[in-house]
C-alpha cells in the first residue's frame, strides 16, 4: 500500500470505526478479491462489536499489498460517501488552504460566535453534499443518530443535513456557533465561503 493510503487510513481510522459496517459486504469482497486471507477474516469476525472489526480490519489492510487500497474503495459500494470523501482528500494533497492552515473567512468574528438560525442552517444544509455526515460527526453526532437522518431522510441530502444541523444545535445551546460549524466544514473539506454565504441570510 502506497504511504499516500496508509496515512489517509490511519488519519480517518477512528470516523471509519464509526461509520462502516464491514462485516456484511467489505470483508466477504475483500477476502474473494484475495485480499484477505480465511485467518484474517476469521480474526476480524471474531471481534466483539462493529467498531473493533472495523478497527482490526484498518490494521491488517496497510500490510496487504498494493491493491489492498484500490480494492478498499471497491469494496465501499454501500458507503459511496465514505468512498467520495476519500478520494477528495487523495486529489487534495497537502498545501496553503488545507485544514491545517486557517483560512481567511470575510465574516466579522462577532457573527462567528452567535448561533444560526433556522433559515441560516437551511440554506446552509441545501448547499452540502455527500460530505455532510462527515461535517455532522465532526459537530460531534453519533453515527446512530447520522443514521437516522438519512434513513429519515432518504430522498433529501439537505432534510437529511438540515435535521442533523437542527438536533446539533439542540444538544449543544450555546456552543453551537458558527464558529464551530465553521471548523468541522473545514475538516469535512467545505470551503469555507459556503458558511459565509448562509450566515448572509438572517
Amino acid at each position: 500500500m502506497e504511504p499516500a493510503h496508509r496515512a489517509l487510513l490511519r488519519e480517518h481510522r477512528l470516523e471509519l470505526s464509526g461509520l462502516l459496517l464491514v462485516s456484511d459486504t467489505i470483508v466477504p469482497f475483500l477476502y474473494q478479491e484475495d485480499i484477505l486471507t480465511e485467518a484474517q477474516v476469521e480474526d476480524i469476525e471474531s471481534q466483539p462489536t462493529e467498531t473493533r472489526r472495523t478497527l482490526k480490519l484498518l490494521d491488517i489492510l496497510p500490510s496487504r499489498g498494493p491493491r489492498a487500497f484500490p480494492a478498499f474503495l471497491r469494496s465501499l459500494k454501500d458507503f459511496d460517501w465514505v468512498r467520495e470523501k476519500l478520494l477528495l482528500e487523495l486529489q487534495s494533497p497537502p498545501g496553503p488552504g488545507t485544514t491545517d492552515v486557517p483560512v481567511p473567512v470575510p465574516v466579522p468574528d462577532p457573527v462567528l460566535q452567535v448561533v444560526p438560525s433556522d433559515r441560516q442552517l437551511s440554506r446552509l444544509a441545501s448547499h452540502l453534499g455527500p460530505e455532510w455526515e462527515w461535517v455532522l460527526m465532526d459537530l460531534g453526532l453519533s453515527p446512530e443518530a447520522v443514521f437516522r437522518c438519512r434513513a429519515d431522510h432518504s430522498l433529501s441530502v439537505g432534510g437529511a443535513a438540515l435535521a442533523g444541523l437542527v438536533q446539533w444545535r439542540r444538544s449543544r445551546g450555546k456552543e453551537a456557533t458558527a464558529q464551530r460549524l465553521l471548523e468541522s466544514l473545514r475538516a469535512g473539506g467545505v470551503h469555507p465561503s459556503v458558511l459565509e454565504d448562509a450566515l448572509r441570510t438572517p
